[in-house]
């Protein structure tokens, strides 16, 4: 078990402490193709109904995304990302108690959702895509998630995986922090996701989890999220059929405490009621002092 290092996040309505308490960042997918609950929330009434859903289960944060990035995805218009999640930021400002972070890979919309009230970008690229994501950032002193994907949304489960896969990621996100640093991103408003999932096979994901400790010496905070997806399908399938998303939640809550235990300042995740009291007991094992007295 890994002790976890402190750190500071500013953001322009508070400054959150890392690593005292795992924090549960709640996903909001604004998509009709999103793996997990694609179609639930494109409505906008739908989606502001769930946000505050996901702020009464406990998340620390909520994470809004209008484009779905799963494998096997093709890339949404600029315009219609934003007309999806515009509508949702606006709605929710000033009346969302936690912060919201918008999961977007272009420059243009991060610019847009940060007006509307957003407070941390996502970008699940790493800066590949839109490098002036991180010009954004910069500009608005906002906290930036830079993610690990190897390959492209449409065709990274299909490619070479990488021989190994701790090495990989962790120059990938070197050039990512690089990227950052350069258009000047402030070294402690960074945070580091190793992309679970994203261009890795079903055993490298496990391997990821494992050997998290190694990321964790790159020196900045660790974003993780393993929440329902397809390696543990696969792990749980029955007759050959992978689990279906909904029956996760007990795989999810596995490997959410591995990754707490192994270094992770937040976990992102869809059953955010659950994964609350999974990270609330993980937090335990790492301070037993947290415990409450008999």
């Amino acid at each position: 078990m890994m002790r976890r290092k402190l750190f500071r996040l500013k953001l322009n309505s508070r400054t959150l402490l890392l690593g005292k308490r795992t924090l549960v960042m709640g996903v909001l997918n604004v998509t009709p193709d999103s793996f997990s609950d694609g179609g639930k929330f494109l409505q906008p009434e739908n989606a502001i109904e769930q946000a505050f859903a996901i702020e009464r289960a406990g998340a620390d944060l909520l994470d809004i995304g209008g484009e779905s990035t799963r494998p096997g995805s093709v890339e949404t218009p600029a315009s219609e990302e934003l007309d999806r999640i515009l509508p949702v930021l606006e709605a929710l400002r000033g009346r969302l108690k936690i912060p919201i972070s918008v999961d977007t890979r272009r420059a243009g919309v991060a610019e847009l959702a940060l007006r509307a009230g957003a407070e941390l970008l996502n970008d699940v690229s790493g800066l590949k895509s839109d490098p002036r994501i991180a010009e954004v950032a910069a500009r608005h002193g906002v906290p930036l998630i830079l993610m690990h994907m190897r390959g492209e949304p449409r065709t990274m489960q299909t490619g070479g995986f990488a021989r190994n896969v701790v090495k990989d990621v962790i120059q990938g996100l070197r050039k990512s922090l690089a990227a950052a640093r350069k258009a000047g991103v402030a070294k402690s408003q960074i945070i580091l996701d190793p992309g679970i999932g994203f261009g890795k096979s079903f055993s490298q994901n496990y391997e990821l989890l494992q050997k998290l400790p190694q990321l964790a010496k790159l020196g900045y905070p660790l974003l993780l999220g393993t929440s329902r997806k397809s390696f543990l399908g696969a792990t749980l399938a029955r007759d050959r059929k992978p689990a279906p998303p909904e029956e996760r939640i007990w795989g999810t809550a596995a490997t959410v405490t591995a990754s707490i235990l192994n270094g992770a300042h937040i976990v992102r995740a869809h059953d955010v009621a659950e994964m609350v009291q999974v990270a609330r007991v993980a937090d335990c094992l790492l301070d037993p002092k947290r415990g409450l007295r008999n």
